[in-house]
């Protein structure tokens, strides 16, 4: 209910003239937050899922006061990525715990691909992160591990991919702009590892936010390539260096 400029006006005279009683409102149970984006290229782990092309890109997280959490994110993808799918839908569920000056969170991803024509494109991935945060800095610490899929096959049966990732971003103080860099690593073989046993990913990049919307541009690189469905089409090297754009919209 909104209070009247009256009521306001005569809270604060008595807060003047008299002890205050009244407390700040307790935080609510269930948080809701949002996003959407246009990204100039979709990189996951440094290969581009859009054949280094635009990707429209949108989420959602409901987050409740104990720490729990469950979340949805997509992505317009090409079709090389999941069998003819164009579309990535991420479905997350986790919980999140602060201990001091870290903060840890545990939780499983499920990758959906529709619209891939029934073949075997979908997995899950648990992860872990820990976080802590000195200054305007935040270092961050992650895994992520994909158990034995159809999914993540390259002609071998099931097979199983580990994510290794470090994180670290700041804020310039006193004005809208922030930093970042990333090193992550793939352990296979697997479906997520284009070429050999393994392959390394790392991206610098610098943010400015403006209200509501945050515009980036990184450097995202692999020592790696990859050129899905070689001597077909025009594909890209998807794994190649490159600069990446983005204008985010949170709510």
């Amino acid at each position: 209910m909104r209070k009247s400029i009256f009521g306001l006006s005569a809270l604060a005279l008595a807060a003047m003239s008299a002890p205050a009683f009244a407390q700040d409102e307790p935080a609510p149970e269930l948080t809701v937050t949002g996003n959407a984006a246009v990204v100039t290229d979709y990189r996951f782990r440094g290969i581009s899922q859009t054949d280094k092309r635009f990707a429209l890109q949108g989420g959602l997280t409901v987050t409740h006061a104990s720490g729990f959490y469950v979340s949805t994110w997509g992505s317009s993808i090409d079709d090389y990525v999941a069998a003819g799918s164009d579309q990535e839908l991420d479905l997350i569920a986790g919980y999140s715990k602060t201990v001091g000056a870290a903060t840890f969170d545990l939780g499983v991803l499920y990758y959906y691909y529709p619209g891939s024509g029934g073949g075997n494109t979908d997995f899950v991935e648990p992860y872990a992160s820990v976080k802590g945060t000195f200054g305007p800095a935040t270092a961050k610490l992650s895994a992520a591990y994909a158990p034995k899929a159809k999914a993540l096959s390259v002609g071998n049966g099931k097979e199983d991919n580990l994510y290794l990732a470090g994180d670290l971003s700041a804020s310039i103080p006193n004005t809208p702009l922030g930093v970042s860099a990333h090193l992550g690593h793939s352990f296979g073989p697997s479906y997520l590892v284009p070429v050999g046993k393994g392959y390394t990913d790392w991206s610098v990049g610098a943010t400015y936010t403006w209200s509501h919307l945050t515009f980036g541009v990184s450097y995202v690189d692999t020592d790696t390539h990859f050129r899905p469905n070689a001597g077909v089409g025009n594909f890209r090297d998807a794994a190649r260096g490159g600069v990446v754009g983005s204008i985010t919209a949170s709510f």
